[in-house]
């Protein structure tokens, strides 16, 4: 996908290990579950967004399910502290033991760069949620929020790990 309206240069960079360098990085992972049902329910619930409207995040989105070109915006908060964040994904990812997505970040979203979210089943039978990420401040309040940006990233990491555990059960 061409980088075109996208804060980043390094679109799609998610995809592989290989994180691009002068940003924060970002790798939690969670397990939500055991076994084909609950890597279902999990796959299905990331790749629908319910495990961010779960959050409870406001999700508007172009589509109904992840696809690269999808316009998806996240808004955090309420009323006039509402954070809207818009994205667009950039690649998604279906297999029987891995499912996927990340979105880039558009104008007007606080951070710049990529956010992944990756479910899949391992040998042992159990699925994680992996969310892995690049991101750089892009406006004054998210630069004036300093070490709270990369602490509130994590935190909110982890809480799409505990919903998606919630999500997956059988």
């Amino acid at each position: 996908m061409s980088g075109q309206d996208f804060t980043y240069p390094e679109v799609g960079a998610t995809w592989d290990a290989e994180r691009p360098a002068g940003y924060r990085h970002l790798r939690v992972r969670t397990l939500v579950g055991t076994g084909p049902a609950a890597m279902r329910n999990a796959s299905d619930a990331l790749m629908e967004f319910w495990m961010h409207r779960a959050l409870p995040v406001r999700v508007r989105a172009s589509a109904p399910r992840a696809e690269p070109g999808v316009s998806v915006e996240m808004g955090l908060g309420l009323g006039p502290f509402r954070l809207n964040a818009p994205c667009r994904v950039v690649w998604t990812r279906e297999e029987d033991r891995r499912a996927g997505w990340a979105y880039g970040t558009l104008p007007g979203h606080p951070q710049s760069g990529e956010e992944a979210f990756v479910v899949h089943r391992d040998d042992e039978d159990e699925v994680w949620l992996t969310v892995t990420s690049f991101s750089r401040p892009a406006t004054a309040p998210a630069r004036l929020a300093g070490p709270l940006g990369p602490l509130a990233q994590r935190a909110y990491a982890r809480r799409c790990g505990a919903v998606l555990r919630r999500l997956a059960r059988p």
